[in-house]
């Protein structure tokens, strides 16, 4: 017997809302935000083919439809609250459905998240997530922030999800292990909230890479008016990537790749201590990169040198959704 469209929401959407006035079920969520604070809400949407391969374990995307949103909450220091999800998908398949669910909701019971409503439909596959959060009034990290001397930071590793994509394609090798590792970053990426609610104070300006470290740097620049130079040696990369980097496709996902997830931030030099004890509480790899300095008209917004000071052409800035 097919299921109503009523009938799919209280069995796979409904969940209960603790932060909420009022949840899934009637035509609007109502929150209620906490005092001295700002909402900061975001959206994303994944659509199947262009952000995920069609084959995409149910599960995994799940997690990774939530995890890209809590990514965005991390960027501008925020506490993410509630989420709303809409959902088209060419057929009721009620498996697929509860595996889903299943590593969405996991993903939001680990950050204390409510589903508070959304949206299903027939169409082809296609996620939308909205996210809302919290953050203490004026404390928020934005793009426009960084100033000239300060530093560059990156987390985590960098290009390793890019790497899996050119792995599937064929332009590099990896052992049975590597392939496992490199597809769990792609599949399964951990969203930095900790380290961005940890940032308020620390850093000035802050971003997600989602687009590749160019790009999103890039933004930053844009942003605040400034230009960035990075040191390529320096750029946090796994033994995989490392091993690889004599190809090119490794050196573009190093340096344009997406889908990482880690948070790129800047902050003055006399911050680096602070952030070095950050780094050990948090037992995450907290790198500097390099430093941010005058925009200079004509000049790119992001250079990137070698060992021996030369620029380093990186093909191409990240991914662009209309290129």
């Amino acid at each position: 017997m097919a299921l109503s469209e009523f009938e799919l929401i209280r069995r796979f959407f409904t969940y209960p809302a603790r932060h909420a006035v009022l949840g899934v079920g009637d035509d609007a969520a109502i929150v209620r935000a906490g005092r001295g604070t700002e909402l900061v809400i975001s959206t994303d949407m994944l659509v199947a083919g262009t952000h995920f391969f069609r084959d995409a374990d149910p599960r995994k995307l799940g997690h990774k439809a939530l995890a890209v949103n809590l990514s965005d909450m991390a960027a501008m220091g925020a506490t993410p609250r509630w989420v709303t999800l809409s959902v088209a998908f060419p057929r009721v398949d009620t498996r697929w459905l509860a595996d889903f669910m299943g590593g969405f909701m996991r993903l939001a019971r680990r950050h204390g998240v409510d589903l508070v409503g959304g949206d299903t439909t027939r169409g082809p596959l296609n996620i939308c997530v909205q996210i809302m959060g919290e953050v203490p009034r004026g404390r928020a990290l934005r793009r426009d922030g960084a100033r000239t001397g300060d530093d560059i930071w990156v987390s985590g590793t960098l290009g390793d999800a890019a790497l899996a994509l050119a792995m599937r394609r064929g332009r590099i090798l990896a052992t049975s292990r590597e392939r496992r590792a490199l597809m769990h970053k792609l599949d399964a990426p951990v969203p930095r909230v900790g380290l961005g609610a940890a940032l308020r104070g620390i850093a000035r300006g802050a971003i997600d890479i989602s687009d590749g470290l160019i790009a999103d740097l890039g933004h930053i620049c844009e942003r605040s008016r400034v230009s960035a130079v990075v040191q390529f040696e320096h750029l946090p990369a796994s033994a995989t990537m490392r091993r690889n980097l004599g190809r090119p496709a490794a050196r573009a996902a190093l340096l344009s790749g997406g889908d990482d997830y880690e948070l790129c931030f800047t902050a003055s030099r006399a911050r680096r201590e602070a952030i070095a004890r950050l780094a050990k509480r948090l037992r995450l790899k907290l790198t500097r990169i390099g430093r941010i300095a005058r925009q200079r008209r004509g000049a790119p917004l992001v250079t990137v040198l070698d060992a021996a000071g030369r620029p380093v052409d990186p093909k191409r800035a990240g991914y662009e959704h209309f290129k």
